[in-house]
């Protein structure tokens, strides 16, 4: 069996839209230990975009294929492969370079996962990096229980709306911080839609007394992907022993350790890192049930991934250009059907 496969190439680290190129491959069948996948989609997440600038930690050797991200159906298994077949529905292992922004690709079939059929395409290719760190950093990070508070800022992201949504689910109660916008109203109202307990912007989050009049606990866990004063700000807000966990630096801003959060505090920081877990923990036991239990909630219908735009992988050159100029309250995510 030969297939022909396309795929978005960078050979240089810089601008994406200018470094990317469309090529065509010959594939070889799959050796015994392998697996042919057709990609069915696969997003464009900030951290891809990151990625093609060189600035992300785990770099790919070039020439490298992008994407991080995505779902597949098998096309054809190995001799030796056992528990996949022709017709399976698979998500790439993430953190590994596996490239995901291509229409065809042969690989260890120990780097892809399978996946209920049930799943949505759109669901099945986003449910690997946004739903998979919010359900880590609620469930392993600190031990939280019915009616404890989380407090997070950039709540409107992709991330964000999972740890709403997963936290609704669990019982804890949200202090969600965004930025003020013209639409602010309609943003409240979304994530409120979500489980959202509060919806408030920095300015209020730096005034507000819902902490102080003793209706609302302070949080045990303050999530923290925008970095600066912001994340600082959700440290002021933390109940004494508290963690704050940094998993993203939208500022690209330090945020001030000041010696008062640790000493009489007792506050504990620390990052985390969804690509370096997997990286780890990739087809363990812990994995597989959180790969189980997030696709249940999405087939249910009681998780809903974020707002998106489907566009084909020929449109790769607008999708880049416009992520690169902000990303406007929706995801791309290369559609390889189209």
């Amino acid at each position: 069996m030969s297939v022909s496969s396309k795929k978005l190439v960078f050979c240089e680290f810089g601008n994406p839209a200018k470094i990317l190129k469309l090529e065509h491959e010959e594939l070889h069948p799959p050796k015994p230990n392998e697996v042919l996948v057709r990609m069915l989609a696969a997003p464009i997440n900030p951290a891809d975009v990151i990625a093609l600038k060189g600035l992300y930690p785990n770099k790919p050797s070039l020439p490298a294929v992008a994407g991080n991200e995505g779902v597949g159906e098998v096309v054809a298994v190995g001799s030796a492969v056992g528990d996949l077949r022709p017709g399976d529905r698979v998500v790439a292992q993430t953190g590994v370079n596996w490239g995901t922004w291509r229409t065809h690709a042969v690989c260890d079939a120990k780097r892809v996962f399978k996946i209920p059929k049930e799943l949505g395409v759109v669901e099945a290719a986003t449910m690997s990096v946004n739903p998979f760190t919010a359900y880590l950093m609620l469930k392993d990070l600190v031990t939280l229980e019915k009616g404890d508070v989380v407090v997070q800022n950039g709540a409107n992201s992709s991330c964000g709306q999972f740890v709403i949504q997963l936290s609704s689910l669990w019982g804890y109660r949200t202090v969600n911080v965004v930025r003020d916008r013209p639409d602010i109203g309609e943003l409240r109202r979304h994530l409120e839609d979500l489980g959202a307990s509060y919806v408030l912007t920095e300015e209020e989050l730096r005034d507000t007394q819902i902490f102080e009049s003793g209706g609302v606990a302070r949080p045990k866990l303050a999530l923290n992907c925008v970095g600066g004063a912001s994340g600082e700000t959700l440290a002021k807000q933390l109940a004494h022993g508290g963690t704050l966990v940094t998993y993203g630096a939208m500022s690209r801003q330090p945020v001030p350790a000041l010696a008062p959060y640790f000493i009489y505090e007792d506050q504990t920081w620390r990052g985390f890192w969804v690509s370096a877990w997997m990286r780890k923990h990739a087809g363990s036991p812990r994995h597989l049930r959180m790969l189980a239990e997030v696709s249940r909630l999405l087939v249910e219908g009681k998780l809903k991934v974020p707002a998106h735009t489907l566009v084909p992988i020929a449109a790769f050159q607008e999708a880049l250009a416009s992520s690169e100029a902000g990303f406007k309250g929706f995801k791309y995510i290369f559609d390889f059907r189209a």
